[in-house]
């Protein structure tokens, strides 16, 4: 895992010389926080940028994998998510959780990809429901406990779920991936798409619907 060790007291005074914005912003943040990490970065300090780099790169790239479904495009547009991080540093004003600025980043590419890409289709090479390699988990509905009897159908019911997951709107279908997979909030979410809580309670809402609706043969 990536460590770094904080230096207070000479992040303040970067921040106080380059910006009096990031040095208020950092002034009531926990300095420990990935905020204010970003905002070390923000001030120049490469150290800073390549430990976020490093703590979110393997997220990221799983998250933009279920998106695109390809492998090796997910890994370039990982890699177009932090260089544009790195562009926009001296931008980063910690006005939302670094996670959550960071995913919105990583949306806005993924949804570019899918509508450039849409008229030719793509492959898909991975499955929204395979399993996490970190953590084992697949994309079983809310509310829903497999009996003995589902699980002899698990085969046939993975099959369905990446099919209508996949058939889901561009926006409902990366509010589950969020929501399911990367842990975020009602809030994150909204933040990372620029929607209210309400909105995206609403679009889980419909989200999920459909989908125990598809699914209802093998739940």
């Amino acid at each position: 895992m990536a460590t770094l060790v904080l230096d207070n007291s000479s992040l303040a005074e970067a921040l106080t010389g380059g910006s009096e914005k990031r040095a208020a912003a950092f002034a009531r943040i926990d300095p420990a926080s990935d905020a204010a990490v970003m905002l070390r970065a923000a001030a120049g300090d490469e150290a800073a940028f390549n430990y976020l780099a490093g703590k979110y790169y393997r997220a990221i790239i799983h998250f933009l994998l279920r998106m695109v479904r390809n492998q090796a495009i997910a890994e370039e547009l990982a890699q177009e998510v932090f260089l544009r991080v790195y562009r926009c540093r001296t931008s980063y004003r910690a006005e939302a959780k670094f996670s959550t600025w960071l995913y919105r980043i990583a949306a806005n590419l993924a949804v570019n990809h899918a509508r450039d890409n849409r008229r030719h289709g793509a492959m898909q090479n991975v499955s929204l429901d395979a399993p996490d390699e970190e953590t084992g988990a697949t994309l079983d509905l809310p509310g829903e406990e497999p009996s003995a009897e589902q699980q002899l159908l698990r085969e046939e019911r993975m099959k369905a779920i990446r099919k209508h997951v996949m058939a889901l709107p561009e926006r409902q279908r990366m509010a589950v991936v969020m929501h399911k997979y990367e842990g975020l909030d009602y809030r994150e979410i909204g933040e990372a798409l620029h929607l209210s809580e309400s909105a995206v309670k609403s679009l889980l809402f419909r989200a999920y619907q459909a989908l125990r609706e598809a699914l209802k043969d093998f739940v």
